[in-house]
């Protein structure tokens, strides 16, 4: 099994010149002196830091290709010949058109989504600012909700600060919760994260007194990294003025050599990067008050693939404090922004984070105590992937968290739109062979234009495109749900799953499948 060798990847743009590699260390097992390259080790002779980062950095997103010894895909789902939940047991009315994928989340206050998942934290990087309006009016359309990730008021050009130093004004924070709500229709609802530097700014206050903001999303990391957001300038000047507002800045704008590198052309880019933030039970229960104190009527909680421990204390102090939506991120997540082999060799992979927190969820339970709601996220990208985390968290487990994959089709979209208008070269085969106007290209481009009218033409196509993808989704999940005989999603049950190896079943507890009703089998041959 190849468990990702270094040395060289697409995302990085390194390639190996020999056939045969070290598997451990990537390098060719034949390296010449005189090599033109190009090796990770190639390019890091003269580019150093740059070969940390998948490339071009923020006109991508990156996922690891690392093959874990076990993922979701060493699950399958049970479907069955008889019964029905949720509906009638008739087959003209248990049809899998009528199953309800719709889910909820939240302690009193509830939020409602049509499909039980939301995106993934989309915040200070540049692919998330210019193709915002696509993600947020997509998200809203489908109704499901939307996460502004962490720094958008702190990077915002246009940053106004009070007397006090707090955020007095961030229109880009302004504009991108407005464009989400333009098309809110009561599902889903737009999250505002908050990292250290949001706190010392003074976020909080700002989106929820100023911009009516009602969910407040509290992050301990996520899957892909365990240090601070990070993003790329090309200016000198940006660079000194992220470093002037209290940020990270490296190499050190400051610095006369850097300076002199820079103008020379040796550096191009700065990176701008948050703290790391340190969390205990009494801060954590404070902070929660204090933005509930705020107005705000969630506090939701993200944590990243951190082991055990911390992930037994996100599970029991959002208990204690009765949080409203716990999202648990799994590595190696899927993002464009983060050091390359920090996302492919560290943390808790996504199946094995999601086992433990159902061992800890239903510990907790039976303690008498109670279990907020879960969300998992850690590589999510189809529909079975849907239906496989509600299960292998259920009961607790109300929806899945996807960043990629809800991505690519805003900004495929947003692509169509500049082809049709003739830019890069018009439309390519594989989107020509369906038609030449929008209206034939986008499957539901119609049933949309039914229901909104002339706003239609308002409605940015990347937008349409996570409408469609989002279709493909929830139909394909009604399908899997109805051949579960499951016809709403709370009535998923972990039995629903059956383990392809052993292994799987020690790491997840769902029964090998070999073993997967044999009892009941067994009593039916002996009846």
């Amino acid at each position: 099994m190849n468990l990702h060798r270094p040395n060289a990847n697409d995302a990085l743009q390194t390639k190996t010149r020999s056939r045969n590699v070290t598997p451990q260390s990537g390098v060719c097992s034949r390296c010449i002196d005189g090599c033109k390259g190009n090796c990770d080790l190639f390019q890091a002779t003269f580019r150093g830091r740059e070969l940390l980062y998948p490339s071009p950095f923020g006109s991508i997103t990156a996922g690891t290709d690392k093959d874990y010894p076990v993922d979701y895909s060493h699950l399958n789902i049970m479907g069955y010949a008889m019964d029905a939940d949720g509906i009638e047991a008739n087959p003209d009315t248990a049809t899998f058109p009528a199953v309800n994928t719709e889910t909820s989340f939240g302690v009193t206050d509830k939020v409602k989504m049509k499909i039980p998942m939301f995106t993934g934290a989309l915040g200070s990087t540049e692919i998330a600012r210019k193709n915002w309006e696509h993600f947020a009016v997509g998200a809203a359309i489908t109704g499901i909700s939307l996460v502004c990730g962490e720094n958008v008021c702190g990077i915002d050009p246009a940053l106004e600060f009070d007397k006090n130093g707090m955020v007095k004004n961030a229109p880009d924070m302004q504009r991108r919760i407005e464009t989400y709500r333009r098309y809110h229709e009561g599902y889903g609802d737009i999250l505002v994260q908050m990292n250290v530097e949001d706190t010392r700014l003074g976020v909080a206050e700002y989106v929820i007194e100023k911009l009516g903001v009602e969910t407040i999303e509290l992050k301990w990391g996520q899957g892909a990294k365990c240090i601070g957001g990070e993003i790329k300038v090309d200016s000198l000047e940006r660079a000194l003025e992220l470093k002037k507002r209290g940020y990270i800045v490296t190499p050190d704008p400051g610095d006369k050599v850097i300076q002199t590198s820079f103008k020379e052309g040796a550096i191009k880019e700065f990176e701008r990067h948050s703290r790391l933030g340190f969390i205990d039970e009494e801060s954590f229960m404070n902070e929660v008050e204090r933005i509930r104190r705020l107005g705000a009527k969630r506090v939701t909680l993200k944590t990243g693939a951190y082991p055990m421990r911390e992930l037994a204390m996100a599970i029991r102090w959002s208990s204690d404090a009765k949080i409203d939506l716990l999202t648990i991120d799994g590595a190696p997540g899927g993002t464009g922004m983060s050091p390359w082999r920090m996302m492919s060799e560290w943390g808790v992979p996504a199946i094995y984070l999601h086992a433990m927190t159902y061992e800890l969820c239903l510990r907790l339970a039976k303690k008498g105590a109670w279990v907020p709601d879960i969300a998992f996220a850690g590589g999510f990208s189809s529909e079975d992937h849907i239906f496989k985390a509600l299960a292998l968290g259920a009961p607790y487990c109300k929806a899945v968290c996807m960043g990629r994959a809800l991505m690519i089709p805003g900004m495929v979209g947003k692509n169509i739109d500049k082809w049709l208008k003739g830019e890069d070269g018009g439309l390519p085969k594989t989107v020509s062979k369906h038609g030449s106007t929008k209206e034939e290209i986008f499957i539901c481009y119609e049933e949309l234009k039914n229901k909104y009218g002339k706003e239609i033409t308002n409605i940015p196509l990347g937008a349409i495109g996570i409408y469609s993808a989002g279709e493909k989704l929830r139909v394909g999940l009604q399908q899997l749900m109805a051949g579960a005989r499951k016809w709403r999603p709370d009535l998923i049950q972990r039995n629903d799953l059956a383990s392809l190896t052993e292994e799987a079943a020690k790491i997840t507890g769902i029964p090998y499948i070999m073993d997967a009703y044999r009892e009941e089998a067994l009593a039916v041959i002996d009846a």
